[in-house]
């Protein structure tokens, strides 16, 4: 995955929402609207979770240390799960408090009624294009992989984050207008609450299926069947390996992989045959997996009981 493109769309995202937020603070000082509120609240949410989503992407770029041998990858993972908890608590769950608050005092809006309809359709055009930026950029690294399975399979979390902030920040939108838009027909304050309750259980969702996601890549993921299948091949494609008896591999990063395999050898080959067996299949996995940055590979004699299976839930090698 491109981090440029991934910066990109997350710069793009970062000055939307920080000008959108602005505006919506402006229009609840105007009006009262508790929707307005809550979009303002999520807007500094997002434009927090952006910045985070940099910071880490920089401090990911760290070399590795003594302390740190496998270098700093995993950062990203860590301010992306941040980016989740930041979500769910600073956007849902005071949506959530704001609409139950409105719900039980509601009040019309009394002054400024145009103000809010029209923040919310400029902040509407300004989330779509960066939506369309983020989705832009996704293009380019998702391939056949559907949204869906883009989102979940994707080892960068910077693209997912932001196609799941910038698609809840325009339905957000949407739930707002409908509230702040019933409420002027109306002059029942009760809309407006209910279009802030339903920002906030949005915003909850997606922050949960968000966390889910990173946790899955805090705990290790493993390559990509398609990358599993390259480095199977790249190993077993010199003549002085057998078979592959175990392959396990792990992202320390998006663009960082750990390959450890266990590969079986001649029974006649001495120090030097060995030692050029596995060299050569190390040259093969960084040519065909450039992302494979740190190999390990222990050679053994094939006997009875070893399986070659890749998937098999083995916990570790042997």
């Amino acid at each position: 995955m491109s981090a440029e493109g991934s910066t990109k769309a997350v710069t793009m995202a970062l000055a939307a929402n920080f000008g959108i937020a602005v505006t919506k603070f402006l229009a609840f000082a105007l009006t009262g609207s508790s929707s307005m509120l809550a979009e303002a609240i999520h807007s500094v949410a997002d434009s927090s979770n952006q910045a985070l989503l940099l910071i880490g992407g920089r401090r990911a770029k760290r070399r590795a240390t003594p302390e740190h041998p496998f270098g700093y990858g995993r950062e990203r993972y860590i301010y992306a799960f941040i980016v989740a908890i930041v979500l769910f608590t600073l956007g849902g769950l005071f949506a959530l408090y704001e609409g139950w608050h409105k719900i039980r005092d509601p009040h019309p809006i009394t002054e400024w009624q145009w103000v809010p309809v029209v923040v919310l359709l400029v902040a509407i055009v300004l989330e779509a294009t960066a939506l369309r930026t983020a989705v832009k950029e996704s293009n380019q690294v998702r391939g056949k992989a559907g949204w869906f399975q883009f989102v979940r399979r994707s080892k960068a979390p910077e693209l997912p984050a932001i196609l799941l902030e910038d698609t809840g920040a325009l339905l957000g939108l949407v739930f707002a207008l409908a509230g702040v838009g019933l409420t002027l027909a109306t002059g029942d304050g009760v809309w407006d609450g209910i279009g802030t309750g339903a920002i906030g259980v949005l915003l909850c969702v997606i922050a949960i299926v968000f966390a889910t996601e990173v946790k899955s890549l805090l705990i290790g993921e493993s390559a990509s069947d398609e990358h599993v299948r390259l480095i199977r091949a790249a190993i077993l494609a010199g003549d002085d390996v057998d078979t592959v008896i175990h392959l396990r591999t792990m992202h320390l990063g998006p663009e960082e992989l750990l390959v450890a395999a266990k590969i079986a050898i001649d029974l006649d080959d001495d120090a030097r045959d060995v030692a050029q067996a596995i060299n050569g299949a190390e040259a093969r996995i960084r040519e065909s997996v450039p992302i494979a940055r740190l190999i390990f590979i222990e050679p053994d004699i094939l006997r009875g009981g070893h399986s070659t299976s890749t998937t098999a839930p083995a916990p570790g090698l042997e």
